[in-house]
């Protein structure tokens, strides 16, 4: 069957496996997934990511998650577009979350980026997910 919402199915398994204490998961690959995973890299609340081939065009992404002393870094993960209903920002109009110390990650023209670097460069887009 297939999946309606790939990338909140790897939020949730991010969300799952930290809530469990597991140091890795594995999530199926896409673009969009490994530039959300770039911009949660960056931000510094994943170890790392790398992808592996399954085999011939299948591949896997293998999430290594971060803690501080026995706590996860991600406190929480939400998903706010989804397939059902799409949230578009202007960046203007974009609320803080957590009064700044949260990420919003958007889908912008030019590409997946964090809000803080959004505004940077005045691109609104699309509201992936927020992590705090």
């Amino acid at each position: 069957m297939a999946m309606s919402d790939p990338l909140g199915d790897m939020l949730t398994r991010i969300r799952n496996g930290q809530r469990v204490g597991k140091s890795v998961v594995s999530a199926p690959a896409s673009k969009l997934r490994a530039n959300v995973l770039d911009v949660l890299k960056r931000e510094g609340y994943i170890r790392d990511y790398s992808t592996t081939e399954i085999r011939a065009g299948i591949s896997e992404l293998s999430i290594e998650l971060k803690y501080a002393d026995g706590d996860p870094a991600i406190s929480e993960i939400s998903r706010v577009s989804r397939p059902g209903r799409r949230v578009y920002s202007k960046i203007k109009e974009l609320p803080r979350f957590y009064n700044g110390l949260g990420v919003t990650i958007l889908s912008t023209p030019s590409g997946v980026m964090s809000d803080q670097e959004a505004r940077a460069a005045n691109v609104g887009g699309e509201v992936l997910c927020q992590v705090f």
